[in-house]
């Protein structure tokens, strides 16, 4: 997550004061992006309120020598009922077909997420496998009205109780998976996804709700994605929120589908374009350009993962973990030994040819598991 949370400071890179003007330009872009919606609109500015004490309690942090991201990445589970082509997570066997074992309750996952709240994270993206197999868990997370909970979900357990819910909790944002038209959505996720993905939108669209969706950028599709054709496509719908997620390779064959620093700048610039020319939609790139926010922020610098069973691990793409948050605490998990070593290493800050550095790098944070 760096380009879109805002400019590169000038001088002396200072990472909180980026971060907390990157969520409030999020929240501000939401605020004005809801705004022919009473309902929604109201609570983005609840959430505002709730936002700026967030960011006072990382200032405090920061300024007692404890830097807190504002950001949280849960996969709730690693069930999934889909097997879409080139899936990291399938690739790293952090997603399964069969029933998982030993994931975290949903109690477990509330204890969580009421650590986030008290330590001031704003904002947790909820994955998976498919995140909309643990209702519970969602349902829970509907409770914590002080955190945005963006659902990365497939779309395809869109139900009535989950409409009703999405009502009631306007906190839960969910974000449906699509790569483009019919035949790039299917070719990847399976014959009749993007169908029902355009059936849940225009549901969403008449009950007034907000929903965004993610994109998986490729050298195949990344002109495509930021096309007119197919921002006005998601516009019409109701689509309130696009997340440009760059491919990042889980085996040399697919590394071609990497997006490489002349795509990355055409899609960055394309970004800015629809900010400025687009504002009914919030857009968001990831992890965007590491350029301009000191480097990656991933391992707490500006976010951390923590998987279905409790590990807590740097980044989705980087699953390795030395602490449990089942048998630890949430910040106690975020001052790991192998966090601590990445932060005050040059591996998040190494260059890159695109995609995400600490895949790059397996090897290095493979070894710092074994200090």
């Amino acid at each position: 997550m760096k380009n879109y949370l805002g400019e590169a400071m000038n001088e002396k890179f200072e990472l909180q004061e980026y971060l907390t003007k990157g969520v409030e330009r999020i929240v501000g872009e939401a605020v004005r992006a809801t705004l022919k919606n009473p309902r929604e609109s109201a609570f983005m500015l609840k959430f505002a309120a709730a936002s700026r004490i967030a960011s006072k309690r990382r200032r405090k942090a920061e300024d007692n020598g404890e830097h807190i991201p504002p950001f949280l990445i849960a996969s709730i589970t690693s069930k999934c009922n889909l097997h879409c082509a080139g899936c990291y997570s399938r690739c790293n066997h952090a997603t399964v077909d069969s029933e998982p074992v030993r994931q975290l309750t949903d109690a477990e996952w509330l204890r969580i997420f009421d650590e986030a709240d008290e330590m001031g994270i704003s904002f947790i993206l909820l994955a998976g496998g498919e995140p909309m197999l643990r209702r519970d868990i969602i349902e829970a997370a509907g409770q914590k009205q002080n955190i945005l909970f963006p659902i990365f979900t497939n779309g395809t357990f869109m139900d009535e109780r989950y409409l009703e819910l999405f009502d009631k909790c306007r906190n839960l944002i969910p974000v449906m998976s699509i790569e483009g038209n019919r035949e790039q959505t299917d070719s990847r996720r399976g014959s009749g996804i993007y169908d029902k993905l355009i059936s849940n939108m225009d549901e969403f669209r008449k009950r007034g709700l907000v929903f965004g969706a993610s994109v998986t950028v490729t050298t195949h599709n990344y002109k495509e994605v930021t096309s007119d054709a197919f921002i006005n496509s998601l516009s019409e719908k109701g689509c309130k929120a696009v997340i440009f997620v760059e491919y990042v390779p889980v085996t040399d064959e697919s590394r071609e589908l990497a997006p490489g620093d002349v795509q990355r700048e055409y899609l960055m610039n394309e970004i800015q374009r629809m900010r400025k020319e687009r504002p009914e939609m919030v857009y968001i790139s990831f992890p965007g350009d590491e350029k301009s926010s000191g480097g990656c922020v991933a391992a707490g610098r500006g976010f951390f993962h923590i998987n279905s069973h409790g590990g807590a691990e740097p980044c989705p793409f980087s699953p390795y973990s030395d602490i449990n948050v089942k048998d630890t605490s949430l910040r106690e998990a975020l001052h790991s030994p192998l966090f601590t070593a990445l932060r005050s290493s040059d591996i998040l800050l190494d260059n890159h040819d695109g995609g995400c550095v600490l895949y790059q790098k397996k090897a290095q944070v493979e070894s710092l598991l074994k200090l």
